[in-house]
């Protein structure tokens, strides 16, 4: 009886666990938002990291929806996993949707803001993006024609992308603040929530494992865990770029960036 209870109390704390990192991770993408709102341009952002944000949350959002409400993806699952459920939550498919739309609209700011010239999409993401889509179609003719893969398998292979997308998408931003030795247009906010979505992921991930008693559920969502670790990483690499590589004053700087944009327009 007290174990049972004890379960119950511990499922009650990932929950909560569940919520708020789901919130901490939605609300980071708003202060990115908001900023390129108040400065009317998105000078300082990364192209290449917008489109790979869409393109993962995309893979992403499939992947959660596929395996909290399919059956036959939920059923397939418990066949490779010792009939096991898998562990993806209702705070995965609202955070991972949520993403998608609001890292769509971000993106459409760098059509309506000012951005300098450097700022288009580069090769090697228009590569990565075109390959990822090829992939998503040569899995359906796999599923629809040669019977060599199954649904679930596809919804594996976008969280690989996703995953993927994750372990890169950082890269270009990193390099766009080190080239400019400034974080200048890239909002500090984002990253500390982000920071502490990624580490509350993890958490739940590692205490519905252990409160399941099955540590394949770990491996069973790789996304998840890969999504956590790689934000954490990335994460603390921005926060050193911000308060100690590049260490500046954010409102002198921005206050002159503002002057210059000005004087350009009126030229």
């Amino acid at each position: 009886m007290t174990y049972h209870y004890e379960q119950d109390l511990w499922s009650i704390f990932s929950t909560i666990i569940g919520w708020c990192y789901f919130l901490a991770w939605s609300c980071s993408f708003y202060p990115q938002v908001i900023l390129n709102w108040k400065r009317k341009s998105v000078q300082g952002l990364s192209i290449d990291f917008l489109c790979y944000n869409v393109l993962g949350f995309l893979c992403y959002s499939i992947f959660n929806i596929s395996f909290y409400f399919s059956q036959d993806i939920r059923d397939e699952y418990k066949r490779r996993n010792h009939s096991n459920e898998n562990l993806v939550r209702a705070n995965d498919v609202v955070f991972a949707v949520h993403a998608f739309l609001i890292s769509t609209f971000t993106l459409f700011q760098t059509f309506y803001y000012k951005k300098d010239n450097s700022q288009r999409l580069s090769k090697i993401a228009r590569y990565f993006i075109t390959a990822s889509f090829i992939g998503v179609l040569c899995m359906l003719m796999s599923i629809e024609y040669f019977e060599k893969f199954m649904w679930i398998d596809l919804m594996y292979y976008l969280s690989y992308v996703k995953l993927l997308v994750s372990l890169i998408k950082y890269i270009p931003q990193a390099w766009v603040n080190f080239k400019r030795k400034s974080t200048l247009g890239w909002s500090i906010h984002n990253i500390l929530l982000d920071f502490t979505g990624g580490t509350l992921s993890i958490t739940q991930l590692l205490l519905d494992a252990s409160i399941s008693g099955d540590w394949s559920g770990v491996s069973g969502d790789p996304v998840k865990l890969g999504l956590g670790v790689q934000s954490i990483a990335f994460d603390i690499i921005f926060m050193l770029q911000h308060f100690v590589w590049y260490r500046d004053d954010p409102q002198d700087t921005e206050q002159q960036e503002l002057l210059k944009a000005h004087e350009e327009e009126q030229v």
